[in-house]
């Protein structure tokens, strides 16, 4: 009984918390009277008067918190939190169904950009800066998910910077408690926000739309202000300032914060990952511009250059931005794009997939298995940089991706049986999965997936869902051991 008492407890603080932040788009809509403040009113009271109620009602309750009521809190309030989000969409556009507003909450508060919203750039400020706020907290919240959730379930936290980052955060590197070290990885990723902010308006944007877009790329959300996403500004130097910022926020955390506390930009180097991330998104996109230009989709390698270096960063750091319909590329480019969105991203970022540290372990262990065929009696320990990886950290990385892997297989059957073509069925998958947005031909970039059917969407909803919480926490569900004493 404590067990489900504490997770009420906690969701309600959640919930206060969210109310806090529809009251702000409720006072945007306020002083630009755009028509949705009786919509966000609403629905900051609603959620206040909810949230207070769980959290005063179960105050008294213990606030230690077990493995099991870690695993139902992590699942419990990534699908529930959205039900609450869809409240000033579905008063503000009655004709939008639940299925929708919920799936674009989901979307939001997964940070897969996805949406199912035609005509966003009539949309009200409020509405859209909304649908922004999402992302940019839900980035946040992956990072407080990554330190101090995981830790309380035995698959990561502290762990994940210590055992998945070698040679690039070392313990001593961050502040000793698990509160502190958030508190640093959040100042890390609003100070980037502003900056980000304040480089998108020197680019050519308003101060509106420099705010939503900055929340959406260091969040890695991919949420726009506009139907044709960045296409709408035709702007290299908006473009420029996207991809960097999406590059800076596909990179640990953790390893900006050293950087930044030691005035050094050397702990990028040592670390194995974003070394091993950069190379292979920057490496791709040459190799991707090439390919069209040599095709004659752009007559000029450096038109070619400019439009595979967008797309495919936003696609591999799981972001979602778009400047032009890839869709109607030579089929590797996309096919290209989407693999790079399974495993680029850092760990301990706001990206999605199985991330890069998990795909480098992977690698090396299947060349320390043809070692051990050449050589059977030699003993030799699985090492990244100067840092032994233990048999624990190997079977736990080969359960994930087998999960990974299998559950995507399912995913992309159950749209199948509706229906649905291959590549759109795979590619919304993939993109829903891995938290990166649109797809390919009927859920392309110059589309989006409102024209799925709900069972359809569903099934893209609960894949967001799976993707951004590693699997585990809701896979663990439905084994039965879990409900045993």
């Amino acid at each position: 009984m404590n067990v489900f008492l504490t997770i009420v407890h906690i969701f309600g603080l959640v919930t206060l918390c969210f109310s806090a932040l529809m009251s702000t788009c409720w006072l945007t809509s306020e002083i630009a009277n755009d028509g949705a403040a009786v919509a966000f009113f609403y629905g900051t009271v609603i959620t206040f008067i909810l949230g207070a109620f769980l959290f005063l009602a179960t105050v008294w309750v213990p606030k230690k918190v077990s493995r099991q009521a870690g695993f139902l809190l992590v699942a419990s309030t990534w699908s529930l939190t959205p039900v609450l989000c869809t409240i000033p969409l579905l008063i503000f556009m009655p004709q939008l169904s639940f299925s929708d507003a919920y799936f674009e909450t989901v979307s939001g508060l997964t940070t897969t950009g996805a949406t199912i919203l035609s005509g966003i750039d009539n949309l009200p400020m409020s509405i859209n800066l909304w649908r922004c706020e999402l992302n940019w907290i839900a980035g946040m919240g992956i990072i407080i998910f990554a330190v101090a959730i995981l830790p309380i379930l035995g698959i990561g936290g502290m762990q994940l910077y210590k055992a998945e980052t070698p040679g690039s955060v070392k313990e001593s590197d961050l502040p000793p408690r698990i509160a502190q070290t958030a508190k640093a990885l959040w100042m890390v990723y609003a100070g980037f926000t502003v900056i980000c902010v304040i480089a998108l308006r020197l680019a050519g944007m308003n101060w509106f739309d420099a705010v939503c877009h900055a929340f959406a790329a260091m969040s890695l959300g991919g949420f726009s202000t506009h139907d044709s996403s960045i296409g709408f500004y035709n702007s290299l130097s908006i473009e420029m300032v996207l991809t960097v910022f999406q590059l800076i926020a596909a990179i640990n955390f953790a390893t900006h914060f050293v950087a930044i506390r030691k005035q050094s930009i050397k702990p990028y180097f040592f670390d194995r990952e974003a070394r091993s991330f950069l190379t292979l998104v920057l490496g791709s996109c040459v190799l991707t511009a090439f390919i069209l230009w040599d095709n004659g989709t752009y007559n000029d390698f450096y038109t070619a250059l400019r439009y595979a270096t967008f797309n495919l960063v936003t696609i591999a750091t799981d972001c979602g931005f778009a400047n032009a319909d890839f869709n109607k590329w030579p089929i590797f480019v996309p096919m290209w794009m989407l693999f790079l969105s399974c495993i680029s991203a850092s760990s301990g970022s706001t990206g999605g997939g199985i991330r890069m540290i998990r795909t480098i372990i992977l690698m090396k262990q299947a060349r320390l298995e043809m070692f051990k065929f050449i050589h059977p009696y030699a003993i030799r320990p699985l090492k990244i940089g100067d840092m032994l990886i233990s048999n624990a950290i190997v079977n736990s990385v080969t359960g994930f991706i087998f999960l990974y892997f299998i559950s995507i297989v399912i995913l992309i059957f159950a749209l199948l049986i509706s229906g649905l073509d291959f590549i759109t069925a795979f590619s919304a998958i993939i993109a829903c999965f891995n938290n990166a947005g649109p797809g390919l031909n009927e859920v392309g970039p110059a589309a989006n997936f409102a024209g799925l059917s709900d069972y359809q969407k569903g099934v893209c909803t609960f894949a967001m869902l799976l993707g951004r919480v590693q699997i585990f926490s809701i896979v663990i569900l439905f084994v039965p051991e879990f409900w045993r004493k």
